[in-house]
């Protein structure tokens, strides 16, 4: 896994005032957590900006007042209206000693399904592993080339070397879903993700309450039951 180098200074200053002032001079408060101490530094917010906007993940060597460091990046608060770096949280890690990091999928190969008009869904761009740093690689790599329609790959049948996978073995990762398979099926096939989209229980009500009123219209216009003719006394 890459490393990124991030050039830090101690706070000397903590709180709500401080931290406004650090941004307006265009550095990002931040704080590590994890090591003896927890570190309260700030860093330029430039300088920050290619750990954040990207699909991958780093290790950190953070230089704080000429200390060195080594961590992973654990949260990023962004301002709510204009999507600026607000605050950074980093974890202090050893290279002697297992760590929990989620790491980015990619997918390698054309899918067989893909090619007979299924369509591919990634349905985890990142799965949460626990390894040694050095074991991290940049990113997990799938082989989805013998992946037919109706196929489906599971964390539990995934397997990277020196990791052990964290998340719920049932979860799915990708699937080649039929480009013409009825929409009951298809939330069959994916009923095990741990995300499922449900159809609203006032759907259902719309279409009976219509049914029922088309029902009674019919009815209203006759101005007739359910007698049969035959049984209906005649005029006189």
């Amino acid at each position: 896994m890459e490393t990124v180098e991030i050039k830090g200074i101690l706070r000397k200053e903590i709180g709500k005032k401080s931290s406004k002032k650090l941004r307006k001079e265009e550095n990002v408060p931040c704080v590590m957590y994890g090591g003896k101490d927890i570190i309260h530094f700030h860093a330029l917010e430039k300088g920050l900006k290619k750990l954040i906007f990207t699909p991958r993940v780093f290790l950190v060597k953070l230089s704080i007042d000429g200390k060195e460091h080594n961590a992973i990046l654990q949260d990023v608060q962004f301002h709510p209206v204009t999507d600026r770096i607000i605050h950074l949280d980093f974890k202090e890690i050893s290279f002697d000693s297992e760590v929990i990091i989620n790491l980015p999928v990619k997918l390698e190969g054309a899918a067989i399904g893909v090619k007979d008009g299924g369509r591919l869904r990634l349905r985890r761009r990142k799965l949460k592993v626990k390894g040694l740093p050095e074991k991290f690689p940049d990113f997990l790599n799938i082989d989805i080339n013998d992946m037919e329609i109706g196929d489906a790959l599971k964390v539990g049948e995934l397997n990277f070397d020196g990791l052990t996978l964290l998340d719920p073995h049932r979860s799915m990762v990708v699937a080649v879903a039929s480009s013409r398979i009825a929409k009951g099926m298809e939330e069959t096939i994916f009923e095990e993700e741990e995300v499922v989209e449900e159809v609203e229980e006032g759907e259902e009500g719309e279409v009976t309450d219509e049914a029922t009123d088309k029902e009674t219209d019919s009815k209203a216009e006759t101005g007739k039951d359910s007698k049969p003719e035959g049984d209906r006394k005649p005029e006189k």
